[in-house]
């Protein structure tokens, strides 16, 4: 099940996307949230008249950095021995269709492409075989990244956290297998990244074991699983779009910071 969240008449709701094709999509309205039981309301709204929101609202977002071999070579790094992880925070997440503002302090921002999972249940030093249990789905991702901040500053809070880094889109698919999706990245239409998720260093249930040692993840928290190769530059005015096979795509314009 494909699960959106929208904004319509000033409301906002969630509901589960059906159909298919650009023209032909509704959402039927959900009966309370998406986490715990829920019903369809059976009140349908065509996708074309309401504006998508971030799928999630999450009180953190948990990045993994070099999770692919071939991204890290071509920065120059060597795979960690451990998974490199770093927060997001929530004022970084937009929706699909929200501008990524070109942050001030950066001359070089960079896409990178990525599968995100949403967490589903409130979770805790989670075991390998109850991974998949605490799961509520996966969406596309964008880890906008101001890579000459990034270099300069020696860590990755303003380079990687600043707002409207974080777009996530454009809605959760809840019935997906994550072991081997393409995931590509495009600016104006052309293709810039194209990988698979089988080609991921360390695993989703790698990675769920690893942060959950640490922390407690809640409904809505993201894990960030990595890019492939191929990141590069955005500029003012470039429309980046992150596809990710089996979820759809997330789409954004880069503008200047007003």
């Amino acid at each position: 099940m494909r699960i959106a969240r929208f904004s319509i008449d000033g409301n906002v709701a969630f509901g589960a996307v059906e159909g298919d094709g650009p023209d032909g999509l509704v959402l039927d309205i959900i009966k309370g949230i998406p986490y715990a039981d829920f019903e369809l309301s059976g009140t349908k709204v065509p996708l074309s008249k309401v504006r998508l929101l971030p799928p999630v609202l999450p009180n953190k977002v948990v990045a993994i950095g070099r999770n692919y071999a071939e991204h890290a070579a071509e920065l120059g790094n060597e795979v960690p021995d451990v998974p490199v992880a770093f927060f997001k925070p929530t004022t970084s997440v937009i929706g699909s269709g929200d501008a990524i503002e070109y942050p001030s302090f950066s001359d070089e921002v960079h896409y990178e492409a990525e599968l995100a999972v949403v967490i589903g249940r409130m979770c805790r030093e989670v075991p390998r075989e109850r991974v998949k249990d605490v799961i509520f789905g996966y969406t596309c991702a964008n880890d906008v990244t101001a890579r000459d901040a990034q270099k300069r500053e020696k860590q990755w809070a303003r380079a990687k956290g600043f707002d409207t880094s974080c777009p996530l889109g454009p809605w959760v698919e809840t019935d997906l297998d994550p072991g081997d999706l393409a995931i590509q990245a495009t600016v104006n239409g052309e293709q810039r990244q194209l990988g698979r998720t089988s080609e991921m260093i360390r695993s989703i249930e790698d990675l769920v074991v690893h942060i959950t040692e640490a922390m407690t993840l809640l409904p809505g928290d993201v894990i960030l699983t990595g890019t492939p190769a191929g990141v590069g530059p955005l500029h003012v005015g470039d429309e980046v779009a992150v596809t990710i096979e089996g979820i759809g795509t997330l789409t954004n314009k880069v503008i200047k910071r007003g």
